[in-house]
């Protein structure tokens, strides 16, 4: 996968460039299979299957002179669990951006737990969690990345799903915990970001800062990063006010919000 930086282009542009692309791939041992656009940032992302990396580089200054600023090694596996279903899209007005939001969950205190009811009840426990969660990423359309043993990583479209989504979960348990015991309690966090960073890596950054808010939550808490918090304030979520964490990973404080509710959620 490679990243291009096209400050100013249109999907009109990004779709007559990726046609010149298919034009000539081939003759380069090139074969494209799909592309995303991110007007806001500026961010075209091609997927693609080559020899090498200096062929889809040569492909790219022969067919439009647009050299990528950075090319990955990634896994179809990998992009389909992120991006989701990989198609070439027809037409500019078929592409989608690649921007995500990205929640990791995680069950509080699980290792305790697991000691304290024993492995078979703790097992079952588990599969009571899993399936609540599992049922709100299916109802909010969110796709699971990897499953962690007591928590989740998963990816969302846009960022109000993953707020609802992260909502219900703790929704979820609470109304499991009035019915039964021992009370299950998660924390989450939700970051976003697109799939290539500087970090050559596939959702690097975003993930990794996902990861490091779900440890920072607080139990039955959203803690989200200033850019969903941005994304999301206009559409009506409440949130506290800004607090500051120093997250293993990130060299300078991280601000980030605890999620309050949803629109009119009163």
């Amino acid at each position: 996968m490679d990243r291009h930086d096209v400050p100013g282009a249109s999907a009109e542009d990004v779709a007559k460039a990726h046609i010149s692309d298919l034009a000539i791939a081939s003759q380069h041992g090139v074969q494209f299979i799909s592309y995303w656009f991110d007007p806001d940032a500026g961010g075209a992302f091609c997927l693609a299957k080559a020899p090498e990396r200096e062929s889809l580089t040569t492909v790219h200054e022969a067919s439009h002179g647009l050299i990528p600023n950075e090319i990955i090694a990634v896994s179809e596996g990998d992009v389909l669990r992120f991006l989701g279903q990989v198609r070439d899209p027809v037409d500019a007005s078929e592409v989608k951006s690649p921007f995500r939001a990205i929640m990791f969950t995680d069950l509080v205190g699980s290792t305790a737990l697991a000691g304290a009811v024993g492995d078979r009840e703790f097992l079952r426990l588990l599969e009571e969690h899993d399936l609540i969660v599992r049922r709100v990423f299916v109802a909010r359309l969110g796709r699971e990345v990897k499953h962690t043993g007591d928590g989740f990583l998963a990816a969302f479209e846009d960022v109000t799903s993953s707020l609802w989504a992260a909502l219900d979960i703790l929704e979820g348990f609470r109304e499991r915990d009035a019915q039964s015991g021992p009370s299950l309690h998660v924390r989450i966090g939700v970051s976003a970001g697109e799939p290539v960073d500087h970090n050559d890596d596939i959702y690097g950054t975003a993930v990794n800062l996902a990861s490091r808010l779900c440890a920072a939550a607080q139990p039955d808490r959203v803690l989200v990063s200033g850019v969903v918090r941005e994304l999301a304030v206009k559409n009506g979520f409440d949130f506290g006010t800004a607090t500051f964490h120093h997250l293993k990973g990130f060299p300078d404080p991280v601000e980030t919000y605890e999620l309050v509710r949803g629109p009119d959620t009163g």
